[in-house]
């Protein structure tokens, strides 16, 4: 008899679970898991419940689980992500040539007042330089002038890392004992003093040869010409180019600003932040604190950025195969050696800016000091 009840229970159960109705979804997630540590005969001693055992099918494994791996970060160029830097640029070249829309329009519309142009008749641009000004440029000035341009770059790159770098790959330290520096700062020392030098070589041959009278004001008629010259850039109805002969007054105030202004801010103000400059002199510091030297220093050499991208933009747009003949070929013609020596001196230049990394400037550096990694 009890094996007869046994025999009759499992087609009860099979026709059960046939006839259960499909339990919603609300239903399923309400239905309580059966604890971990409930006993096996818990469980087999009736039929499991349709939506406790649909709830545990459907669960997916913890051991099939994957672990997440968190997300890499995005690598810093400087403050930005190259996205950032990207969007960046893009915001600021639109509105850079908005704003040159704007400038443009509204110095046409000045030429248009009353008087104005009586006053770029009078004044074109450029005045008469002394009858003892010698055109053309010298050897001298082209060697100087690419001497300025390798130069320059590394200066400042390397002033740059100086400022931004944290943790610099190598220091210095001099022979003869001394403050340890970086050896960034050592090698934006050394190019300083080289350019110094470059500088003063340029200058005194300025003033021995006579082709000081290209650069050095010598009428007061140079203020409304470069007024003038300048209106007409900005109209984009640029003055006429001969700079084999003469500057126009607005390139000789900019050229004079860069020699005798420009250049002589950035070397004194980097002479005193330097360890060249006295450090036990409190009247001479209290006189010239470090403070103003570093407020002067940085803000000088973004001058000096900005007059160079100024100054390439304009010797390509102006005819760049004359104005590359006249720095680079030492001739008025129109040809393209000055364009080739040109691109020879920015490979140098890219050379030498690539070559500038520990790896090479550690035996240089060992020539004057020790270096060390710490």
């Amino acid at each position: 008899m009890e094996h007869a009840v046994a025999e009759a229970e499992p087609p009860v159960a099979a026709a059960s679970a046939q006839e259960a109705p499909v339990v919603p979804a609300t239903t399923v997630a309400s239905v309580p898991a059966v604890p971990a540590s409930a006993p096996a005969s818990a469980s087999s001693s009736g039929p499991v419940p349709t939506a406790t055992a649909t709830a545990a099918a459907t669960a997916p494994s913890v051991a099939a689980q994957k672990p997440v791996r968190p997300k890499a970060e995005a690598r810093l160029y400087g403050a930005r992500t190259l996205g950032q830097w990207i969007k960046l640029v893009v915001i600021l070249a639109a509105g850079a040539v908005a704003a040159a829309g704007i400038l443009v329009l509204a110095a046409r519309g000045v030429t248009t007042l009353p008087g104005v142009p009586a006053f770029l008749d009078r004044y074109p641009g450029e005045y008469s330089l002394p009858e003892t000004a010698e055109p053309g440029f010298p050897w001298w000035a082209q060697w100087s002038h690419f001497l300025n341009i390798f130069l320059i770059a590394l200066i400042i790159r390397s002033g740059y890392q100086v400022r931004t770098q944290q943790k610099p790959p190598a220091f210095w330290t001099p022979k003869r004992g001394g403050k340890k520096i970086s050896i960034n700062l050592w090698l934006h020392q050394s190019l300083d003093i080289l350019w110094l030098v470059n500088g003063l070589i340029f200058v005194v041959l300025l003033f021995a040869s006579g082709h000081w009278m290209r650069i050095l004001p010598t009428s007061w008629e140079v203020f409304p010409n470069a007024l003038s010259a300048l209106l007409q850039y900005i109209t984009l109805d640029w003055p006429v180019e001969n700079g084999w002969v003469n500057y126009n007054s607005l390139q000789q105030l900019m050229y004079f600003i860069v020699v005798f202004v420009a250049a002589p801010l950035a070397a004194i103000t980097g002479v005193r932040m330097s360890e060249f400059w006295p450090k036990n002199t409190k009247t001479l510091n209290r006189a010239y604190p470090i403070e103003l030297a570093r407020a002067v220093h940085f803000p000088t050499m973004l001058f000096f950025v900005a007059f160079i991208l100024v100054h390439v933009f304009l010797v390509f747009a102006t005819g760049a195969l004359r104005n590359l003949n006249h720095m680079f070929g030492g001739t008025d013609a129109v040809n393209w050696a000055g364009f080739w020596l040109f691109a020879a001196a920015i490979a140098v230049t890219a050379a030498g800016w690539y070559a500038a990394r520990p790896i090479v400037l550690a035996p240089l550096a060992r020539l004057f000091g020790k270096v060390s990694s710490r």
